[in-house]
């Protein structure tokens, strides 16, 4: 079979999956890390109830397709109270929120470690002021820290989420980040300590509506809570889907699992999907020159973001993509893509996989700035190292040949911003090796071994001069 063969095989199998709406959908155009767009579209014109709903299969909810996360709310300084320590804007957040109701949002994303601890309490301020019927609320088990693993320390954890998001129930409730750990991890923070089963009675009791989980990290543990589908009877499941992880995380990283794979998994069991980083950490916002020229010449006026957003909202099985919206325009823009959802036809499904083989290239870090990472005992900024790093390659086409004027210009980008990015007491040269950082890495990365490689390749910038 020659290679046009394949493609269009590989075309058929995608949008059999996807389901025979795949040729003709629509989606978000900014989100989960999304750098800030110059050019904001207006939601003013977007007329109400155009928003791309999805049915929930067990019972019948319409959720929309566009998922608010509350990872990122915006400061005072202006900045992501992911990355900032400034105090929450919650009269941005009141507005954003209030917005993104009028025009049909009504799928809110949260946890107890968001935000430094500050987002479940920020949404429960905004979400209040608004009828109970309007909105559904998830949010999570963060019991990451093994001082939280008891079943006392847990269920405080749990009581206090019903407090701070000024309810009475939970629409979505997740076991959070299984997988990170292993086996290991997930029998101590929710099965042999009985908490799994006190949530299975919650939900019997109706205070959890829905019980899922959200998955990064070892296959075992995403195959043990399917094969036990029966007992538990997840409701909903989150998983890393874009264009990039749907055939090629294990390229990216060997430990990683294919979406396709997590996806078909649920689809099969009908186990509905909720989409995290459709954006892989912001990175699919900002793709190489050649990447963004390619998709230009097809969508000239749609942003490079909004691409990845369709991709991870086209599949049938897909109930709603997240989007951690910090500014007003993410959220405007994010309204347009999905004021009704275009979805992909073949020939776009076709060029993003291009895209993605072109990603696949260029030496990056699989970092998604997700913090959990930090703080390093010895005072890095882990995410910031990364995203430095991956920026300047990017956007300099990076290159191994070193004669090549893009490597050239990637060098220099490299050399001029990295103190301004990351200060000299907290660059990669720091690093001792202690691998704290690894066990709570999502994207399971080596963080030592990468920080000596960044800090090799910053030495040799400045041998070439």
């Amino acid at each position: 079979m020659d290679d046009k063969s394949t493609s269009l095989l590989a075309r058929r199998r995608f949008l059999k999956l996807f389901g025979a709406g795949a040729s003709a959908l629509a989606l978000p155009a900014c989100g989960n890390d999304n750098a800030r767009n110059a050019n904001p579209a207006p939601a003013e014109d977007l007329p109400a109830g155009t928003m791309t709903y999805r049915v929930h299969p067990k019972n019948g909810a319409r959720i929309s397709l566009l998922g608010y996360g509350c990872m990122r709310l915006p400061t005072v300084d202006n900045a992501s109270a992911r990355e900032s320590k400034d105090a929450i804007d919650q009269e941005a957040v009141n507005a954003q929120v209030d917005l993104a109701i009028a025009r049909g949002v009504n799928y809110f994303d949260t946890s107890p470690a968001y935000c430094r601890g500050l987002s479940e309490e920020s949404m429960g301020i905004a979400l209040s002021r608004h009828s109970r019927e309007k909105y559904f609320i998830a949010t999570k088990l963060s019991n990451f820290d093994r001082a939280t693993w008891s079943r006392e320390a847990s269920l405080a954890m749990y009581q206090k989420s019903f407090a701070s998001l000024r309810v009475d129930y939970i629409d979505y409730m997740l076991l959070h980040g299984i997988g990170m750990g292993g086996m290991e991890s997930l029998k101590g923070r929710y099965l042999d300590n009985g908490v799994l089963d006190f949530l299975l009675k919650e939900r019997e009791s109706g205070r959890i509506r829905n019980l899922g989980f959200s998955y990064h990290g070892d296959i075992d543990v995403f195959n043990y809570l399917l094969e036990h589908h029966d007992r538990y009877q997840w409701d909903f499941a989150q998983i890393q889907l874009n264009y990039v992880d749907w055939k090629h995380a294990k390229e990216v990283n060997t430990r990683n699992t294919n979406a396709d794979y997590l996806y078909q998994e649920l689809h099969r069991r009908q186990i509905p999907v909720i989409v995290m980083e459709p954006l892989l950490g912001g990175r699919l916002a900002s793709l190489n020159f050649r990447s963004i020229e390619q998709l230009k010449r097809l969508d000239p006026e749609a942003s490079i973001a909004s691409w990845a957003f369709r991709f991870a909202g086209t599949p049938e099985g897909v109930l709603t993509v997240l989007s951690g919206m910090t500014y007003m325009e993410h959220l405007r823009e994010n309204l347009r893509t999905y004021s009704p959802l275009k979805p992909l036809n073949a020939q776009e499904l076709a060029a993003l996989e291009e895209v993605a083989q072109t990603i696949l290239e260029f030496p990056l870090i699989q970092c998604n700035t997700c913090q959990y990472c930090m703080p390093c005992p010895y005072g890095l900024d882990i995410p910031n190292i990364f995203n430095h790093y991956n920026k300047c390659l990017n956007e300099g086409n990076y290159s191994e040949n070193i004669h090549d004027e893009n490597y050239r210009r990637a060098r220099r980008a490299f050399l001029v911003g990295y103190d301004r990015s990351v200060p000299k007491l907290r660059q990669a040269n720091r690093c001792i090796g202690c691998a704290k950082c690894v066990s709570h890495c999502p994207q399971r990365i080596d963080i030592p071994a990468e920080m000596r490689r960044i800090d090799r390749y910053v030495e040799a910038l400045k041998r070439q001069g």
